[in-house]
């Protein structure tokens, strides 16, 4: 009976390290989404907007790292 608890107790954890797994690799994935959105939306502004946002096209990966990573 013992041996049946532990085993339980176990599978349990095995239960949840699976589930903390499955999240991490959600929330990378949002992440990643959300990071490459926002490099498509700056990438799609004229050059003029990005002047005027003081964001050089050379940055635009960079910011959006930052901003999506360092949130």
């Amino acid at each position: 009976m013992a041996h049946t608890l532990r085993a339980s107790s176990n599978g349990v954890h095995l239960v949840e390290r699976i589930r903390a797994a499955f999240h991490g690799l959600e929330k990378a994935y949002v992440r990643k989404a959300l990071y490459w959105r926002t490099v498509k939306e700056l990438q799609s502004l004229s050059d003029r907007d990005l002047r005027d946002l003081g964001i050089s096209r050379s940055a635009i990966r960079g910011l959006a790292r930052e901003t999506v990573y360092n949130a």
